[in-house]
């Protein structure tokens, strides 16, 4: 039972952080932006990935789709990992990590809400 209580606040927290940096992508903001320019994105390839974190954030909610919502989160920052180790950027990728880490625990622990 902890863990189930656990594993839901590591969830919300995931789906919390995701809606956020994935609307900070969507909306434009100028530090999103300096940051994937650099690596060749667009405004609109960043606008893009955020759309799909959106989602990702959204789809964990849901039993049937948590699995996927998930990975694409995880996807994502697997993505941004990999141009951070393009760029040796040590504390770029170790800033990402958790973040990595956090969506694969979720998934290890299965869905929480379920009864």
């Amino acid at each position: 039972m902890t863990l189930k209580i656990v594993n839901a606040v590591l969830m919300f927290g995931a789906v919390l952080m995701g809606l956020k940096q994935g609307y900070a992508m969507f909306s434009g903001k100028l530090e999103m932006l300096e940051m994937f320019s650099k690596w060749g994105f667009t405004k609109t390839d960043v606008a893009l990935l955020g759309l799909v974190t959106l989602i990702a954030s959204v789809l964990i909610l849901f039993p049937r789709t948590f699995v996927w919502g998930n990975f694409l989160m995880a996807a994502g920052i697997l993505l941004i990992i990999c141009y951070h180790a393009l760029d040796q950027n040590l504390k770029g990728i170790a800033i990402e990590l958790p973040f990595l880490l956090l969506n694969m625990v979720i998934i290890y622990f299965q869905y929480p809400l379920k009864r």
